[in-house]
C-alpha cells in the first residue's frame, strides 16, 4: 500500500512539473500597440552615387591579352616564339585561377607536307602550348591538345602570306569549340 501511495505521489508530482501555467487572457481593449522607433536619418554624403559596374569577360575584351588566342609559327617549327609567350602565360595564369575553365589547344599546319607529317607537326605545336600552360599553373585536366593538321586553314591561297596564317595553334575555351 505504501508503494502504491508513493508511486501515485511521484506520478502526480511528475505530471504537475511537466505542465506549464496557462497565461491569463488580457482584454483586447487594454492592449496598445508599441510604436516602432523612428529610423535614423541617412548620413549625408558628398560623393556622387556610383552605379554598379558589370565586370566584362576578360576572355572577350579586345584590350585584354586573354583575347589573343592564336600562336603563329615559322615554317616547319613548333617552338612558341618569344612574342607569343606573354599570351600563353596569361592564359595559363587564368586557368590556374579559374579551375572550372577548360581549354582545347588545336595545332594547325599549312598544306605543304604530307598529311601524316602535318598531323604530327600540329600535335607537337599543340603539345608545346599545353606544356607552357601547365607550367603556368593550369591543371592537366583543364587542357586538351589536338592536331588538326592542314584540315582547318584560315586562308586557302597558295602563297607565303596565306601559309603563315595557317601555321598556328588556337586556344579555345569550353563553349567555343
Amino acid at each position: 500500500m505504501k508503494k502504491t501511495l508513493i508511486a501515485g505521489f511521484a506520478f502526480a508530482l511528475l505530471c504537475g512539473c511537466a505542465s506549464q501555467p496557462a497565461e491569463e487572457a488580457k482584454p483586447a481593449e487594454n492592449r496598445t500597440p508599441v510604436p516602432a522607433p523612428a529610423p535614423a536619418p541617412a548620413p549625408v554624403t558628398t560623393q556622387p552615387a556610383q552605379t554598379p559596374t558589370v565586370q566584362a569577360n576578360p576572355l572577350k575584351d579586345p584590350n585584354n591579352i586573354l583575347s589573343k588566342r592564336s600562336i603563329y609559327y615559322d615554317y616547319d617549327k613548333y617552338e612558341v616564339k618569344d612574342e607569343y609567350r606573354p599570351a600563353v602565360q596569361a592564359h595559363g595564369k587564368y586557368l590556374a585561377e579559374h579551375r572550372g575553365a577548360k581549354m582545347l589547344v588545336q595545332g594547325n599546319c599549312d598544306e605543304r607536307g604530307s598529311r601524316e607529317y602535318n598531323i604530327a607537326l600540329g600535335q607537337r605545336r599543340a603539345d608545346g602550348v599545353k606544356r607552357m600552360l601547365l607550367l603556368m599553373g593550369a591543371a592537366e585536366s583543364q587542357v586538351e591538345a589536338v592536331s588538326l593538321g592542314e584540315e582547318k586553314p584560315r586562308c586557302t591561297d597558295r602563297n607565303e602570306a596565306c601559309y603563315s596564317q595557317n601555321r598556328r595553334s588556337d586556344m579555345l575555351y569550353s563553349g567555343e569549340y
